[in-house]
């Protein structure tokens, strides 16, 4: 008997037969409900081939310093952000990789340059290995 129907039973709003009736249902239901095939999945350590969510690569190409913002929110979520900034000038492509650098640090994440000006933020649930290297090109 659960503390509060010993409370209701001695206070009177409750008789003690009704308690045990309904302690009664509820183990009948519990007993029910799982049956040993369930009971054997929930035990191992199965995991579904299913199970795992579609991971979303988010493609951001920033006109300001102002639209780093959204960048930081979609790594906050756990999205990892492919950023080209070929549109913007040169200074407010620093501040926004300084920006993007403070971000995924404090995410435990990483930043890779991918590309002249193309950056790949990533959360710690994504893993980045091998690494691309750039080409000079000395033509001009």
């Amino acid at each position: 008997m659960g503390v509060m129907n010993k409370f209701m039973n001695f206070i009177g709003i409750q008789e003690e037969e009704e308690i045990t009736e309904r302690e009664h249902v509820t183990e009948h239901a519990e007993e029910h409900e799982t049956n040993p095939v369930e009971q054997r999945k929930n035990k191992g350590n199965i995991v579904s081939i299913h199970s795992a969510k579609q991971v979303r690569v988010i493609l951001n190409e920033p006109k300001s310093y102002e639209d780093t913002q959204e960048i930081a929110d979609h790594l906050r979520s756990r999205r990892p952000v492919v950023v080209n900034l070929h549109l913007v000038r040169p200074d407010q492509a620093t501040r926004i990789v300084d920006f993007l650098s403070g971000t995924v640090y404090a995410l435990n994440g990483s930043i890779s340059k991918i590309g002249p000006n193309i950056f790949l933020c990533t959360p710690d649930t994504v893993e980045i290995h091998g690494s691309i290297s750039e080409i000079l090109n000395n033509e001009g």
